[in-house]
């Protein structure tokens, strides 16, 4: 069961669950067993919920065996440690003795009102501020692909964890690409819902409208499903999925939002990218070299983004253990929660109509997900925080300014370095675009296959 059960995606192992060819409890019982024999290669998991989710899964059995239905009914899945589930504490990352969430947050109680069975909880970085999933809590979250090199983060966990098959599918978040730049450097598909998609409750919103909860998965089918899940919709997004896009004019972009940082497009990046470009010629689109006026975007980014740091290390136990890195983020975040913050949010529909002009030339946007491979772990260690952001927008210059306007964006595997390293490239489309987006990506999957690739080993 182990071997053969190892990358069954979620649309499978729920077809296989409706169709009494295997148990939940036996999925479970497989992932778990996956989980604990890859935990100290990958570090994945944070915390596991062993006992609690074959209790679930043996509900799930009992109501599949009584002709119960529904979407994800039995199939053992994994959220990121940033939101909150019942009995367990919610560490975002960060050391402390943090307290046990009395109840399950809107995200996951939807995921169990589809059948879900969430065997645990995975890593990210500290309040989900790099891309890379490293710390002194946990240690270092490591790449299927290559374990020298990081997964990218703040997803990095669940993204580890699907790229190597411990699970089918995982939730993320996604404040500056969260999902989007681990799924590029680990070969999957990654959501990016526009902003109120999927419900954030108990908090009415997160880091002030930047971040957003999406799915990370192997194909585009299985990320479309759980985002039905998480969303609460009934297969919405799973039936774009399914249906063409029809004739689209693609606009292939690598401009760079300015950030004050010497950037540049990694060779091998831009030939990916450019390659994706001709497959979706090869498919009938139109492709046009355009670039949308982004502006100074960041100056909306940052007040939201620190004084969001700022509102969850209020949360934490000790702020002596946090990284200086952190508290330093804070301290600009108090800095910035007044007219900045109030001015940054006033600013937005201004933004949308600036960068969003650029819909009224083409459908949607490719662009590179990230500027270079996945960097090595270790890579971010012993920086101040000043050469850490230089480092990560050097890495990552590309997600962040959909945060800002709150619109969706799918990332979609683009091949491998020489090295044998992922890399992606974003569809991105304006407000509402969630279903144009996955039937454009499934439609590229067909040809390209990304699922068929998998890690060494």
């Amino acid at each position: 069961m182990t071997g053969t059960l190892t990358f069954p995606g979620l649309l499978e192992q729920a077809a296989r669950l409706a169709a009494g060819e295997v148990t939940s409890v036996e999925l479970t019982e497989a992932a778990l067993k996956r989980i604990e024999a890859a935990q100290p290669r990958l570090n994945a998991f944070r915390r596991l919920r062993t006992e609690d989710a074959l209790a679930d899964a043996a509900r799930a059995d009992r109501l599949l065996a009584e002709g119960n239905q529904a979407p994800l009914l039995g199939v053992p899945l994994a959220i990121k440690d940033d939101v909150d589930i019942t009995g367990l504490p919610t560490a975002f990352g960060c050391r402390g003795d943090f307290l046990p969430a009395k109840a399950d947050s809107a995200v996951v109680r939807n995921l169990r009102d589809a059948g879900a069975v969430i065997v645990g909880k995975t890593n990210t970085p500290e309040l989900g501020q790099w891309p890379f999933t490293e710390g002194p809590e946990f240690g270092a979250t490591r790449n299927p692909w290559q374990p020298e090199h990081t997964p990218g983060g703040s997803s990095g966990g669940s993204s580890a964890a699907v790229a190597a098959g411990l699970v089918p599918a995982a939730l993320g978040s996604d404040g500056a690409g969260s999902i989007r730049i681990p799924s590029a450097w680990t070969n999957l598909v990654g959501i990016k819902p526009h902003r109120g998609r999927v419900p954030t409750a108990p908090d009415p919103e997160l880091f002030h409208g930047l971040t957003v909860l999406g799915p990370l998965a192997r194909t585009v089918a299985d990320a479309a499903a759980l985002l039905d899940a998480a969303s609460g919709t009934t297969s919405m997004f799973r039936q774009a999925a399914e249906r063409e896009p029809g004739k689209l004019r693609i606009g292939l972009s690598t401009r760079i939002a300015f950030t004050a940082t010497r950037t540049q497009l990694d060779p091998e990046v831009r030939r990916a990218v450019e390659r994706l470009a001709e497959s979706l010629a090869g498919l009938g689109h139109e492709i046009v070299e355009i670039e949308p006026n982004y502006g100074m975007v960041g100056l909306n980014f940052l007040p939201r983004s620190l004084t969001g740091v700022r509102d969850w290390c209020r949360r934490v136990p000790d702020h002596a253990l946090l990284d200086p890195r952190t508290r330093a983020n804070a301290r600009h975040g108090t800095a910035l929660a007044g007219p900045a913050l109030r001015l940054a949010k006033a600013t937005e529909p201004v933004l949308r109509l600036q960068i969003g002009a650029v819909f009224r030339k083409v459908d949607v946007l490719l662009t590179p997900t990230t500027a270079t491979p996945p960097p090595k772990i270790g890579s971010f260690d012993g920086l101040s925080g000043w050469a850490t952001d230089q480092a990560m927008i050097a890495a990552c210059p590309y997600a962040w300014p959909w945060n800002v306007l709150g619109w969706p964006g799918v990332n979609v595997p683009a091949g491998l370095t020489g090295a044998g390293l992922p890399l992606g490239a974003q569809l991105l489309g304006p407000g509402e675009s969630e279903r144009l987006l996955i039937s454009l990506a499934a439609q590229l999957e067909v040809v390209e296959r990304w699922q068929d690739r998998r890690p060494p080993g």
